[in-house]
């Protein structure tokens, strides 16, 4: 890894999502949205694989880059809708880390290799794609899930049982056991729920 040049990736993502107009309050602190987000991507990406190669470093760093620009209202709002705001998510995130990659320094073969990862491509087939998607859910659990939970009170437990296992489905059997072990602050209200999913 060469420092200089990481560091200045990382530094050109963090004041890209820095732009946010989307606050969110953590530890009693106002944060932008999506810059809290991808520190928290990092944070639990050094917790869970500390040993990830600098590709997967940058792919989590940039995994929601700049999200608000592509907002969920410029779509249907039905499930092609929603699959097509996804998949133009994924693209958007890929060329705008991939951009700021070739800013600071990156050559042609590690930019395509992150914005591979970005983009969600070969999930379950390439490690380093399955490894951020890792991280993506078990940041997911651990900061965002009672959150969604509470914006969709008119979800029952059924309803509920998919999502969980929704999420459960598309992580490694490394990242359950991290999560199952204790290594995530599960949230307490849905322990139970959670538990139930992935047992049944």
């Amino acid at each position: 890894m060469t420092q200089q040049r990481y560091q200045a990736a990382i530094a050109a993502f963090d004041k890209a999502n820095a732009e946010d107009p989307n606050k969110e309050m953590a530890d009693g602190k106002e944060y932008p949205k999506e810059l809290l987000y991808a520190q928290r991507m990092t944070e639990m990406q050094e917790r869970y694989a500390p040993e990830a190669s600098e590709a997967v470093k940058l792919a989590c760093r940039a995994q929601h880059i700049q999200r608000w620009k592509t907002p969920r209202s410029n779509y249907p709002m039905d499930r092609n809708g929603y699959l097509q705001w996804r998949t133009g998510l994924y693209k958007f995130h890929a060329e705008t880390a991939g951009r700021l990659m070739k800013e600071a320094g990156y050559d042609d073969e590690m930019i395509e290799r992150v914005k591979t990862i970005v983009g969600k491509k070969a999930l379950k087939v390439n490690p380093e794609t399955q490894m951020m998607e890792d991280v993506v859910d078990l940041v997911f659990i651990e900061h965002y899930m009672l959150h969604f939970a509470g914006q969709h009170p008119e979800y029952d437990e059924a309803k509920w049982i998919e999502i969980v296992k929704k999420t459960w489905n598309k992580m490694s059997s490394r990242a359950h056991d991290f999560a199952l072990a204790g290594k995530i602050k599960l949230p307490e209200a849905l322990v139970p729920l959670i538990l139930k999913s992935i047992k049944g």
